[in-house]
């Protein structure tokens, strides 16, 4: 920002934002009765943050900043000791107000725009108080563990592990091995989490969906068994089986343009069809259904346990490696093979390993996106044989409809791209 005295539009700017931020926090805590500062007093806050930073920058100088923050936070203090309030002890509004502050004096220092961000989750985390203390009350202790074991993979493991190639073909790299690990369960832990926290208050459609990204297979295998002892839910069940599997081709697709953006335009080719089949199947299935049945949570393991991650790196590692040599030894048709086979119990593998050879350039794009497009249809056969065999007949053909659908669009996508 210019030193100079007379005020530039990029000076009244900075005021302006900061200014409005402090609104935006203010006008959620003039909802509180019991908040000692609201509207006026965070806008003020605001404009002050800039306000001191600006006179530190012309200073050179930390200490008008730090003075500013001191008093800031005495003020609130000083509020809530003066009219305490049994119900509410003030702890919030102080850290909103400090924050409001620094978001004040980040927009002066030219971070406008992550200071409008940073006001908007803040005001978000104010709002839905009551919604996120439900559910920090609804987790169990195996949820806050598998919580915890992710930021251990996440945060320890994953930046100690050497970030270069090594071993044969260098396919292998410890760093993007694990981060594979890291991805995998982060998706799975979403899904683990949304089932844990939410229940089955959304019926059949929430447990296909989330059941489909923690793990598909284990909500197959559940909802097929729940089909083989209780007949009169099979079209619930064939509702939840179709959606869990459509959620994991979207789910392998997500996470192919995480990965490998440039895989995106080619792979969407041959999962929109796949999609919109699928789609239509259960739309279907839900209007004969409209939920008279009772949903059942699926039992799925912790995905973010180090001996479950241990053992898809090491799964990811050997796909990895048995990719690298088929493409070498037997060209592509080596390494569809391998698609079919991997696919059957484990897309993700399979999916990961053939773009890491992609990055590697060491297959090409339409090689790349058919072999991930092999390894769902081998998953989804698989699972349809599951159902058909645990589940019965009746579950095994209402099924058949919808993953028929995903299948046959996936075969057309990659009839499609292979010209």
């Amino acid at each position: 920002m210019p030193d100079s005295l007379p005020l530039d539009a990029s000076q009244i700017e900075a005021f302006l934002i900061a200014t409005g931020i402090g609104l935006l926090i203010g006008l959620e805590r003039e909802r509180v009765p019991s908040a000692r500062a609201g509207l006026r007093t965070f806008a003020l806050v605001g404009m002050f943050g800039a306000l001191v930073t600006m006179l530190g920058e012309s200073q050179a100088s930390l200490a008008p900043f730090v003075a500013g923050l001191v008093i800031v936070a005495l003020t609130i203090i000083a509020a809530y000791l003066r009219h305490p309030d049994p119900s509410d002890p003030g702890t919030t509004s102080v850290a909103a107000l400090v924050v409001c502050y620094c978001l004040g004096a980040a927009t002066w220092l030219g971070h406008a725009q992550l200071a409008v961000m940073l006001a908007v989750a803040t005001t978000v985390l104010l709002y839905f108080k009551a919604q996120l203390r439900g559910m920090a009350t609804r987790l169990g202790a195996r949820d806050w563990i598998s919580i915890l074991q992710f930021g251990v993979l996440s945060l320890v493991i994953l930046p100690i592990l050497p970030n270069e190639e090594m071993g044969p073909y260098g396919a292998l790299n410890p760093h993007q091995v694990w981060w594979m690990v890291v991805l995998i369960a982060g998706v799975g832990l979403a899904g683990y989490a949304a089932l844990a926290v939410a229940g089955v208050r959304y019926g059949a459609a929430f447990v296909g969906v989330f059941g489909g990204l923690a793990s598909s297979t284990a909500t197959t295998m559940l909802y097929a068994r729940q089909a083989r002892e209780f007949p009169a839910v099979t079209p619930m069940a064939a509702l939840v089986i179709v959606l869990a599997n459509l959620v994991m081709v979207l789910r392998v697709a997500v996470i192919a343009t995480l990965v490998a953006p440039a895989v995106a335009g080619t792979l969407v080719l041959v999962v929109a069809p796949a999609l919109a089949l699928g789609a239509l199947a259960v739309l279907w299935q839900w209007r004969k259904l409209l939920e008279r049945s009772e949903a059942v949570l699926p039992t799925t393991s912790n995905p973010t346990e180090l001996k479950t991650a241990l053992g898809f790196g090491a799964l990811y590692a050997l796909v990895l490696l048995a990719a690298a040599w088929l493409s070498d030894f037997a060209g592509s048709r080596g390494l569809y093979v391998l698609a079919l086979v991997s696919g059957l119990t484990d897309v993700d593998a399979i999916t990961l390993s053939s773009l890491r050879l992609f990055a590697l350039e060491r297959l090409e794009l339409g090689v790349t996106v058919t072999a991930i497009g092999i390894a769902m249809l081998a998953n989804l056969g698989f699972k349809l044989g599951m159902a058909v065999a645990i589940g019965g007949r009746a579950l095994g053909r209402k099924a058949a409809l919808g993953m028929g659908g995903v299948a046959l669009g996936l075969v057309a996508g990659m009839l499609w791209i292979g010209g």
